[in-house]
Order: C-alpha cells, then structure tokens, then sequence
C-alpha cells in the first residue's frame, strides 16, 4: 500500500492551474490529466463505480460493509491548483528531520522559507518538509487533500475487517477560481454530509467562511496626443488608480485578519486607451458583505459622473458563509473535533479567511465543514507541507469513519 508521500509526490507532478479566463469546463482542460489518474486508481483499488462526468468531476464509493443504517459521508478536494503562481514541473524538495533553521529554495538564488518570517516552522522541528524549488507552486492545495482521501480509501479496501457505512468520495476541478461546484450533482453523489480536506495547518476545522463576490471594471480612457491634451485626455490608468484610491485603505488583505472583511485587488491591466481592474469582495457578515458591494458601486458610479460613464462594472457573488447551513448540524462538527483529538490533535475552529466547496456546497443541501489538509503558504513559491500533518489528516478520516459507523441515521 502507498504512503501519502507516494502519493502526493506524483499527484503534484501534473500541472493543473485552473485558469479564470477560461471557457470550458473544467476551464484547463490539463485538470483532466490528473482526474483520469485518479479514477484509475480508484478503480485499481476497487471503486467499482468510479468515474469522470463530462464536467471534470471524479466520483466513486465504498459500499458499507455493517448491516446497521447509517449516515453516509462524503470526502471532498479539488485537483486545481491556484492560477497565482505556475503549477508546471514542480520540482519538491524532502527536508527531513528538520532542524529548525532558514530552508534555502534551490531554484532561486537567495529566496528562503526563513524562520523569522515564518515562526511555525519551528512547530514542526523534527519533521519531514516538503517545499518547493521557488520556482513554482508546490500543489498542496489542494493535492494534500486530494492524497489524504486515496490513502484512507485504499485503507479501508484492503483492510475489509474495518466496519464502515457508505462513504463517497469525490474530487473537483476549478475550486481555486470560484468555479468548483458549478455543475456538481449533490444527487448522485448521494451523502448525507461531507468533509471537503482543504485547510491549512494540522488542526484546522471550518464551518464559517466569507461571502464572496467577484469585481472585473473596464475603463475607457481617451488617447490624445500629449503635447495637445489638456481638457481632453482621460487617462485610463489615472482613472483605475483614482477608483482604488477611493476604497479603504484599512481594509485591503494586508490589515485585515479574524472576521475581517476586504476589497482585493488583484488584477490591474491598462493604457491611456483603456484599462480593466479586477477586485475579490470579502466578508463573513452579510449586512457587511453587502455594504461593500454597495461602496463599490457607489464608487464607480461617481467616477461615471465625473468623467462621463466611461467605467462599466461587473458584480457577481461567488458564495455564502456556510455557518448558517452547517450550525443545524452541528454534531458533524463535533465528530470533527472528536476525530482530531482521538488522533492526539488539538482542534483549532476557527473563520475561513476564503472559500471552500463546502461552502457553496452547504447551500446545495450537503453540510460540508473544512478540515486540515496540512499545508501552508498556499498559492505561493514558500508553499511547504510537512509529512506529518498528512499523515493526520488521514487519521483524521479513518476517525471521522469510525465514528459515523456508530451513529444511527
């Protein structure tokens, strides 16, 4: 039987970015690689019904091997990794028995997970880490998840002596551009809860995440040549950058944290001529969410009267805070937290400062809290993940398995 290393080592070797101008559905279809992969081993495995839709979704199940009734549960992770840095040839680096000093990124000269910039690295002195070469992304998000699920499901099949309901298991594409249950059948999946595996460090459980709302605005400038443009030239550029000056500044990602909400920007593209702006909208209040959304409009709409109805805006919400969806269910979140303490680790509940699947999940009638996949740094070159945290979130599941087995549905 393969380790979570075997596995997540060559899961992260296919390059899977979603791509958030992308037409199709998954929007790469490079997903596709590693989705068939997975469904391969699945059936490998004996997931008899494993199987890829025509909208990139991996599902399968373990039949219940106990004659009592019971709940059945759903483990979920997403094969994209983050358009934010490349996912092509990641080239890991295995730090074992890690001493607690600087760990220098081979592929570029001078970049270093450095302690004094990240001090939980020192948590996991004694472990084996891995990083990427700084070159790229490493994948764990959310491929450490994706590992985590192969590794329990293959645990259970070839140890038939372990008793367990139903479980499904399912694997999307596109959850890092908002996208990833756009077409998923909560149906056909056919559980009465889920877990989606994509947290970050060992510990963390989730049922509370932001509303979310995505931003694009074009700006239309007039070019005239400089030397003759007074009182005519609108500088597209200009503008943008007056449109950001008018947002608060206290609010943008970098001053925020907890329930904090922001205003995002995260794309800037332009000439004199034209320019386009991409924002992301956060908040866990929704009178908050919606007081945001509502200053956005407020601000392109007195630049139109400014300049004359040069900016167009795009608004669409994304997801909702599961917290009102889950909190009905709560005991799914206590068997989380039992789970993590049977395994010797301390539950940390805590805000999703993101999304997950789970959340827009939660709202198509399938409770799903986060948990840990292990992983830090995300959608970055300093992503790392150490071995051990995988290795407990396996545990994790198995946990989380054995206690559903005893509950009566």
């Amino acid at each position: 039987m393969e380790t979570v290393v075997d596995k997540f080592l060559r899961y992260i070797s296919f390059e899977t970015t979603s791509d958030e101008n992308g037409t199709t559905h998954p929007s790469s279809l490079k997903e596709l690689d590693l989705s068939r992969q997975l469904v391969k081993e699945m059936l490998e495995m004996g997931i008899a019904d494993a199987s890829l839709d025509e909208n990139g979704y991996v599902m399968g199940t373990i039949p219940s091997n106990i004659e009592s009734e019971v709940p059945v549960i759903g483990f979920i992770a997403h094969v994209d990794t983050s358009p934010d840095a490349s996912g092509k040839d990641v080239k890991p680096q295995i730090i074992r028995n890690y001493a607690g000093s600087n760990i220098p990124l081979p592929g570029v000269p001078g970049l270093a997970l450095r302690v004094a910039e990240f001090p939980e690295l020192l948590d996991y002195r004694g472990q084996t880490i891995i990083t990427t070469d700084g070159t790229t992304l490493l994948g764990a998000d959310d491929k450490a998840g994706v590992a985590e699920i192969m590794v329990a499901a293959e645990y259970l099949l070839t140890h038939p002596e372990v008793k367990h309901g139903t479980i499904k298991i399912g694997f999307t594409p596109d959850e890092e551009i908002g996208c990833g249950v756009d077409f998923f059948d909560v149906a056909k999946f056919g559980a009465d809860y889920a877990y989606t595996m994509d947290g970050g460090a060992i510990g963390e459980l989730e049922y509370e995440n932001f509303n979310a709302a995505g931003v694009k605005i074009h700006i239309q400038g007039c070019n005239i040549h400089p030397g003759y443009a007074k009182g005519k030239m609108v500088n597209a550029m200009h503008v943008g950058m007056e449109l950001v000056s008018m947002l608060p500044v206290e609010q943008r990602p970098e001053f925020t944290c907890g329930y904090e909400g922001f205003f995002h920007l995260t794309g800037f593209n332009g000439t004199v001529e034209e320019a386009s702006l991409s924002f992301i909208i956060r908040d866990h209040d929704r009178k908050l969410f919606e007081n945001k959304k509502a200053l956005m409009e407020s601000v392109v709409s007195f630049i139109n009267n400014k300049y004359g109805e040069i900016v167009t805006l795009e608004m669409r919400d994304q997801y909702y805070n599961m917290r009102e969806q889950v909190e009905p269910h709560y005991h799914i979140v206590e068997k989380a937290i039992q789970a993590m303490e049977m395994a010797g680790i301390k539950p940390k509940v805590q805000p999703i400062r993101g999304g997950t699947d789970g959340a827009r999940l939660s709202f198509m009638g399938l409770p799903c809290p986060n948990i840990f996949a292990g992983g830090h740094n995300f959608h970055g070159k300093l992503e790392f993940v150490p071995v051990e945290s995988m290795e407990k979130a396996v545990e994790v599941i198995k946990n989380l398995i054995f206690l559903f087995s005893e509950e009566k549905n």
